[in-house]
Order: C-alpha cells, then structure tokens, then sequence
C-alpha cells in the first residue's frame, strides 16, 4: 500500500513517519510513504501557492491549480493503480472525525492520497474536483494538516498486512470490538505498594479474558459512556 501526501512542508511528514513500526514498516517494503512538495507546482516565480479569499477575510487561501497539478502529476506516477483502488483525503476540520472502522475501510485500497491544507485553507473547487473524502482527527483546529495527515498514516498504515507482527496486536486494542482498551501490567509485581490483579497471573484463560472483558466495559463507561450508547443502538 503507499500514500502519498501533498503538502508545503515534505520534510516534516517525511521526520515524523520515518521513525518507529512506521518507518520499519516503509524499509521492509510492506508500505510506501512519498511526499510531495505542491510549491514544486506552482507556476509563480516565487512559488506562490496562497491568495486573498474572494469576499474579504482574515488570512490567505491555497489555490487551486498547483493542488490539482501536484495531484495530477502523483495520478500518472502511479498510473498503474486502479481509481476504485484508489481514495484521496482532505484533512479538514470539517470532515468526519476519524474512527477505526474508517481507518479499517481506508486500509482496504492499495493508495491513499492525503491533501493537507494550510493558511485559511484550501479553494473549495479543489476540494469538489479531487477529494473522496474530508477527515478530521477532532474537534479542533490545528495550523496545518500534517500532523493530522501523518495520524491518518500511522492509524491506516498499521492495519496493513506486514506491519505489524501480528493481527492480534490491533485486533484487540480500544475500539476494535467498540470499547477501550482493558488495563495492562508488567514486571514488577508490586510497584508503589501496588500489586498486578491476581487473576492475571492465576494461568486461567478463561477466567483471564472475563475480567478483562469486564474491565474494558467499565472503563468505555467510564471514560466513553457515547460508544456504549453506539452499540446499544446496533443491538449489541
């Protein structure tokens, strides 16, 4: 699988998502990650991507051409990948907050293309001519899209085969089955007068996966009371 991002900063995605299981991941060919520079598009002398909204405003707005330029140019790179295989995102404070069943169906194509936007950001015709879907990472707003881009990597990349060692490693993490994560320990036993639950050590499986069963929902309820509503409504 690769992703490709369109951004004014490439050397800060590249930093980030080069380190880690991601950066293993690109090495051992399982993923490819290439950023791409849209002021390597713009067709002004000094590289100019931004301009004055149309109906006055605070702020600038990236433009159009050098977006679907820099867009274009990734499309015949990797002509080989078919559109249906193929989604690009628009990482937006008002797109849909990403969840793990989008990052679940986003993992199913064989390419991501991520715009990130900046400024105030981005001409809405862009976004209307190229964009699949807009995703946000939350209910705020940041000065740029990579970081958020580089979240929507790292949370796509890592449900693809060969990144990590094993399924069960996000197939049983917070919101996978709908709740968060039950608690974990390791050595030592006893840290600060604090000991691990004895049923973890009792070698009883099936005692072992209640308890965390029953963990995991106390702490959704705790924590995240609107992901039980959420499968309450599916019947669950």
């Amino acid at each position: 699988m690769r992703f490709d991002i369109m951004t004014l900063f490439p050397e800060l995605v590249e930093r980030v998502l080069e380190e880690s299981i991601i950066g293993r991941a690109q090495k051992s060919g399982a993923i490819k990650i290439e950023a791409h520079n849209i002021r390597d598009y713009s067709e002004d002398k000094h590289r100019r991507v931004d301009d004055t909204p149309y109906g006055g405003g605070k702020g600038m707005l990236m433009m159009a051409p050098p977006i679907s330029r820099c867009h274009s140019a990734i499309l015949e790179k990797t002509g080989e990948i078919s559109p249906e295989k193929r989604c690009t995102v628009y990482m937006s404070p008002q797109g849909k907050v990403l969840t793990e069943s989008m990052a679940a169906e986003l993992a199913s194509y064989d390419q991501v293309v991520i715009l990130c936007g900046h400024y105030e950001g981005v001409d809405r015709r862009i976004v209307d001519e190229i964009v699949d879907r807009e995703i946000s990472i939350g209910d705020y707003v940041l000065t740029g899209g990579e970081l958020p881009a580089c979240i929507l990597v790292d949370c796509v990349a890592r449900l693809v085969d060969g990144v990590l060692a094993d399924k069960e490693c996000f197939e049983k993490e917070s919101f996978s089955n709908g709740l968060l994560e039950y608690p974990q320990y390791t050595r030592p036993f006893e840290f600060h007068g604090v000991t691990v639950p004895e049923v973890l050590i009792s070698g009883h499986h099936e005692n072992i996966e209640k308890w965390r069963e029953e963990q995991a929902l106390a702490l959704t309820r705790q924590n995240r009371p609107d992901l039980l509503a959420g499968r309450e409504e599916k019947g669950s």
